[in-house]
């Protein structure tokens, strides 16, 4: 019943509002339908089914989406311009896919980043935080593939396993990769500020449409068994020998 003391509205938050009682739902619903002029009330919930539709009647509702990690990055760097604080685009765009296209996550990550980096946000620091697969490897694997050389291939796999990889984390990311190629033929360039965007763009010129769809099922299905394989190095190391044992008879070529 009282005023603001500063702004045009008071505004009051409630989280997770599906867990209200049904009596509590009761008791709120008069102050839904006439609320004062001055207030404005914010349900937020992760399942909104579960809200008596007698509340959400009488509100507006905002479904919020999940956001890219393009836009993620995008949106770190103008808070860490605004900080002041010194940082590196590929370990926004790190954080960005780390956080599974959720901005509050990626903020959450951001702070730890930053102490992590001690008052920066350096890409190194970050992919070691995070445990995550240095972007040179997949590369080089494709590269090795698209030139059918299996001692390369294998031998990319002996600088990983003396780096310490975590396999499975690779396969992954070979598979993302893979997909990233997939859309890259398919004329969905990527963004001008993507770190890896001229990587892609030339592995994607040489790399046959079939050859990134036989690899990627190859892949995922390698990383589904690779706690069945005697060790997980062996089970990696047949998975990169199956991509080149089964590429189409036409691939090699764009």
């Amino acid at each position: 019943v009282y005023a603001p003391s500063a702004g045009r509205y008071k505004v009051y938050v409630i989280d997770e509002v599906h867990m209200l009682s049904t009596h509590a739902f009761n008791a709120m619903l008069k102050t839904l339908e006439e609320p004062p002029g001055h207030v404005v009330f914010i349900l937020a919930t992760t399942d909104p089914q579960k809200v008596p539709v007698t509340v959400l009647s009488r509100c507006l509702q905002f479904g919020l989406r999940n956001m890219p990690p393009d836009t993620v990055a995008g949106h770190l760097a103008a808070v860490l311009r605004a900080e002041g604080i010194d940082h590196e685009l590929p370990a926004l765009w790190l954080i960005g896919r780390a956080a599974a296209w959720s901005m509050r996550d990626a903020l959450s990550l951001l702070d730890q980043a930053i102490a992590f980096g001690g008052g920066s946000v350096p890409a190194a620091a970050v992919r070691e935080m995070l445990g995550a697969v240095d972007a040179d490897w997949v590369v080089r694997l494709t590269d090795a593939l698209v030139a059918a050389d299996g001692p390369a291939l294998l031998a990319v796999a002996d600088d990983m396993a003396a780096a310490g990889a975590p396999w499975r984390r690779v396969l992954d990311e070979f598979a993302v990769w893979l997909h990233r190629l997939a859309l890259c033929r398919a004329g969905l360039a990527p963004a001008d500020d993507d770190p890896d965007a001229s990587a892609l763009r030339r592995q994607a010129e040489a790399i046959a449409p079939e050859d990134l769809q036989v690899g990627y099922q190859i892949l995922i299905h390698g990383a589904r068994d690779l706690g069945l394989a005697p060790d997980e190095r062996v089970g990696f190391t047949m998975t990169l020998l199956r991509l080149l044992a089964f590429r189409p008879q036409s691939g090699g070529g764009p």
